[in-house]
């Protein structure tokens, strides 16, 4: 509970620092705030057998997500359907690379990376598809810095409250023969999507 408690903090400091750096440096971060220091909290605090992994998985869905919306700009029309169309491509591609990183890029991380560029663009392209190409880098980089300051404040300031961060408990026989059997409980199968672990 403590050490929910100091992650947390940490995090509400950043959010608060990441709208003061808006203001002092005239960047447009303070729509963005909260969504990239919680994506960013959220990609530090769920553990992975490799940080740059999900990292790497968080930039790929990022990039796809992106050009996502140039496919929108370019070829398809400003309708449901070319959204449907567009969305339909980004996570089926994210699910590509996950699956030819067999699972050192997990799914997750890049569906948050995904999300961070829809959070911060979509109202922006919607208004003005045609200024895809002026206006797209600026929201990209500004949510870059607030998620990067998010997964800063969880990885640097409370790495204690990191579950990547604490030694790898080695199971038992017996428990890992529990975790083969099929009456394993539900929970189990929830933490290894969580984690990218495959059984």
């Amino acid at each position: 509970m403590v050490r929910s408690l100091v992650t947390g903090l940490c995090l509400a400091v950043f959010a608060a620092v990441i709208i003061g750096l808006s203001s002092v440096l005239g960047l447009d971060l303070e729509h963005v705030a909260l969504l990239g220091a919680a994506l960013g909290g959220v990609l530090g605090l769920v553990p992975h057998a490799s940080t740059w992994g999900k990292v790497a998985g968080f930039l790929a869905g990022f990039l796809l997500a992106w050009l996502g919306f140039g496919l929108r700009a370019a070829e398809l029309p400003d309708s449901s359907a070319g959204r449907a169309v567009a969305a339909f491509v980004v996570v089926a591609l994210i699910a590509v690379v996950t699956a030819a990183s067999r699972g050192r890029l997990p799914l997750w991380s890049g569906l948050v990376g995904a999300a961070s560029i829809v959070g911060a663009y979509e109202s922006v392209y919607t208004n003005a598809p045609s200024q895809f190409l002026s206006e797209s880098p600026a929201a990209a980089t500004t949510v870059l810095l607030a998620v990067g300051l998010g997964y800063l404040s969880t990885n640097l300031l409370a790495p204690q409250a990191n579950p990547s961060h604490s030694p790898p408990r080695h199971r038992s026989s017996a428990e890992r023969v529990e975790e083969s059997s099929p009456d394993s409980d539900t929970a189990t199968d929830l933490d290894g999507l969580m984690t990218g672990a495959t059984r």
